[in-house]
């Protein structure tokens, strides 16, 4: 059972004063009704990483659904005199009548590429923009910091225990769920596992050992409460003098006896490395063979990729701050930008220009693709393209760098395939799409990293997966430019 707290929670209000200011001045200006289109996207991928994990449209699902003005949020409005009563009373009865078209959940992306894409009335789209940032950019961020560490761990199970170093309750409950996407194997935060029925895991800390006149009366007392689920932390004191020994004797003076076994033993301080070696030694000549080993204390992707190229001898990792907060690279910078406007029925495109060449957006109402080789079913590249153009698999397909326009592909036809990434999610306000647990959308992104070539997972200087556009769009983004400059 799924339980969903953005259902409960009027989050209308969280937002940028200056989307109401703005909201305030098409109302005013009699087109608050005309049709544009918004493109959510980011531009440098975290820790300059090879690609994205997109997380938090659930979240992004349940806002929408429950967007309204309460008579609360009217009267706060009313009082900060900046709004008059038409407007008010048009917020009153405001409700989402737009088309949210989307990626998939869990789906690996990059920079520059439509995330989402809605297309709604002025209002509509302007009042969302928050709301949709925070959410996509908290759980994308750290949706792709737990894949980085899943990966430098090498298929042992990782575990999410952040909840105490996050950024707020909030922070902690959502960032478990985009750490179980990005391939965690469970969170320490119960109110995630409640809300999103992912696996909760948590032994004992160091004050319950301090609880007890010693540290062998300590792991007995926890032996005989869970003795099918015993992990002893054994750091509490001395690790190899005292914490092991006692957490052997443990293992064969209460557990045996109760035909039970012990489950494993944690490491949190101290040379993780140096211990785990002499602790598994230490356990496998008292034939405890079978007890896993597993580590926390501040560790990340970099940490954990060292201590097994040291030959650390560890089962699983518990991972904390550094990913709660993706603490080396804190910001997933996704932005939302006006890239139509709707006119008499015709769409006509809106372009940013910036010096910042990586700033300049690409102009109108577009889909994305993904090619993928027919040879090896890998992808190739992005694709981005006018919505109204096809993509033919039979033709030969040259795409286009987004800016230097003198790098090209061609890719011959009859060699690849195209699949279309954004769905609809939400069609003239109505909900549309099918919802997933949060563990099927972790086992769909699995599937999707798979169909990337290893190249791009390297932690430095990963293989440049291309982003890039028709000849259509690429052309008529160049005369934007020409005709904004002159």
């Amino acid at each position: 059972m799924n339980r969903h707290a953005g259902s409960e929670r009027n989050l209308t209000l969280v937002m940028d004063l200056y989307e109401l200011t703005m909201a305030y001045n098409y109302f005013k200006q009699g087109n608050k009704d005309q049709l544009v289109y918004f493109d959510m996207f980011y531009r440098k991928n975290p820790d300059n990483g090879g690609f994205a994990v997109f997380a938090g449209l659930q979240q992004l699902i349940e806002c929408i659904k429950n967007l309204h003005f309460s008579e609360g949020d009217i009267e706060y409005l009313r009082s900060l005199q900046k709004f008059d009563e038409d407007f008010l009373d048009y917020l009153s009865d405001f409700k989402f009548t737009g088309s949210i078209y989307a990626m998939k959940e869990g789906t690996p992306v990059f920079p520059n590429e439509p995330l989402i894409t809605v297309k709604a009335k002025f209002i509509e789209a302007q009042i969302i923009e928050t709301m949709l940032l925070v959410t996509v950019n908290h759980q994308s961020l750290i949706a792709t910091k737990a894949h980085r560490v899943v990966q430098e761990a090498k298929g042992r199970p990782v575990m999410e225990f952040g909840a105490r170093r996050a950024q707020g309750y909030d922070s902690a409950t959502y960032g478990a769920r985009a750490a179980y996407i990005g391939g965690v194997a469970g969170t320490a935060t119960v109110s995630a596992g409640e809300m999103f029925d992912i696996p909760v895991v948590g032994t004992m800390a160091h004050s319950f050992v301090q609880s007890f006149d010693s540290e062998y009366e300590a792991f007995k007392a926890y032996a005989l409460t869970y003795p099918d689920d015993c992990v002893l932390l054994v750091d509490t004191y001395d690790t190899l003098k005292s914490g092991v020994p006692h957490a052997i004797e443990i293992a064969k003076e209460v557990l045996e006896p109760m035909g039970k076994k012990l489950k494993g033993i944690r490491l949190d301080s101290g040379d993780i490395s140096y211990l785990s070696k002499r602790a598994r030694a230490m356990l496998d000549v008292a034939g405890l063979t079978y007890v896993s080993i597993s580590a926390s204390n501040s560790l990340d992707e970099y940490l954990i990729r060292s201590l097994l190229n040291q030959g650390a001898q560890l089962d699983s990792f518990g991972v904390g701050e550094n990913l709660i907060v993706s603490k080396s690279s804190p910001v997933f910078g996704g932005v939302y930008k006006l890239v139509a406007i709707e006119k008499n029925g015709q769409i006509i495109p809106k372009i940013k220009i910036s010096e910042n060449t990586e700033k300049i957006t690409n102009p109108g109402y577009k889909r994305v693709y993904r090619l993928f080789e027919n040879e090896t079913g890998k992808a190739m590249a992005d694709l981005i393209a006018f919505y109204d153009e096809e993509i033919d698999c039979t033709k030969d397909l040259t795409i286009y760098h987004q800016s230097d326009i003198w790098k090209f592909k061609t890719i011959e036809a009859n060699t690849y395939t195209v699949e279309e990434l954004q769905v609809p999610i939400f069609e003239d306000g109505k909900f549309v799409y099918q919802e997933l647990s949060v563990k099927e959308i972790r086992d769909y992104s699995m599937k999707e990293k798979a169909r990337l070539w290893d190249e791009i997972f390297r932690l430095e200087f990963p293989h440049n997966y291309y982003v890039d556009l028709t000849k259509s769009l690429l052309d008529f983004k160049i005369k934007m430019l020409e005709e904004k400059r002159k």
